[in-house]
């Protein structure tokens, strides 16, 4: 885009997309059955998904429609996303500057986008038989509602329903270690104009050439993220967490740091995509079953003595721990910080 804070927050933005790799493996009970119904079968599904434990997160506008689905984030007024999972492909606008640019998610990306749709069309639909707790009626958001609790491995979900419709009012979950969001004001087989999730750029929009490759991630990513989010945005400090939640939340902070640094359009480009690339990389791990642990919260970048993140990889009988320095150690299990 010819702004390069528009690249960033195109890059940035990405990360969403990828938050919500679950995996269910499940047998539904009839009651259960009657709930799900209208996610399993609708056409079209709109709702608004919130970041975090409450109400006071992000909220991402969600329409699907069949395998496509367009996005808006409450963080960032001026970006739409759509995303086309059958070509893994996503079309990111900017509403302000009239600029589009086009960032393939195929590879790990995709698979886990493609899950976060199987999930609002499944939920716990396959929890295996007996995990789905009946809790009774409660009052959610001013409606009389009966609650159902799932649980799967990695993953806890609840779930209101209207007594009357079985229709979903409100679902809430928390997946992996760090991940919470809640889901409401659904909407099933609402009338959508198909404009709204096509893959073409829009009348008045400039196509910007250079695409953005977003699919996979690696431990080279991770660590860049974790430079460009201490040198940037916590002025040298490690973050609190970071997790998906914090990072869309400080999205805003590294924009207006970028844009002080009045950097060029390329480095600019660069930064948003490290940003965006390496901050998935955990959520990876928890899609292939990984443990993974961050310690970095007030650490000074260059601190060499501090670890600041490990895990271990698939099928390693080692760690590998991050130091405040950004540099990278195999570790045995028994030398781990305690």
């Amino acid at each position: 885009m010819k702004n390069p804070i528009t690249r960033i927050a195109a890059a940035a933005a990405v990360i969403i997309v990828a938050a919500l790799g679950i995996n269910y493996f499940m047998a539904p009970s009839v009651t259960w059955a009657q709930v799900i119904e209208p996610i399993l079968n609708a056409r079209t599904v709109i709702f608004d998904l919130i970041l975090g434990a409450d109400d006071t997160g992000i909220v991402s506008h969600e329409i699907v429609v069949g395998s496509r689905m367009r996005r808006t984030m409450s963080n960032m007024p001026n970006m739409t996303m759509v995303i086309d999972l059958d070509n893994a492909k996503l079309l990111a606008l900017d509403t302000e500057a009239k600029t589009a640019v086009y960032a393939d998610i195929a590879g790990d990306l995709g698979d886990r986008t493609r899950s976060y749709i199987k999930f609002v069309r499944q939920i716990i639909s396959q929890l295996q038989d007996g995990q789905v707790e009946q809790l009774g009626e409660q009052v959610i958001d001013g409606q009389k509602a009966v609650l159902f609790v799932g649980k799967g491995q990695n993953e806890e979900v609840r779930i209101w329903a209207d007594p009357q419709t079985a229709h979903p009012i409100r679902i809430e979950a928390k997946i992996g270690q760090e991940f919470s969001f809640a889901m409401k004001n659904f909407e099933f087989d609402a009338a959508v104009d198909e404009s709204l999730v096509s893959m073409d750029v829009p009348d008045g929009y400039t196509l910007q050439k250079n695409d953005i490759a977003l699919g996979n991630t690696t431990e080279e990513d991770f660590v860049e993220s974790l430079r460009i989010w201490a040198e940037i945005i916590g002025d040298g400090t490690f973050p609190e967490a970071i997790g998906s939640e914090s990072a869309m939340k400080q999205m805003p902070v590294l924009v207006q740091k970028v844009n002080a640094m009045q950097v060029s359009e390329e480095k600019g480009t660069q930064i948003g995509m490290g940003f965006a690339r390496g901050l998935m990389f955990h959520q990876m791990l928890e899609n292939q079953g990984g443990k993974w642990h961050y310690a970095g919260a007030g650490v000074k970048l260059g601190d060499a003595d501090t670890p600041i993140f490990w895990y271990q990889p698939k099928g390693s009988d080692t760690y590998r721990v991050i130091y405040g320095d950004l540099s990278v150690k195999d570790v045995a299990p028994e030398d781990l910080p305690k």
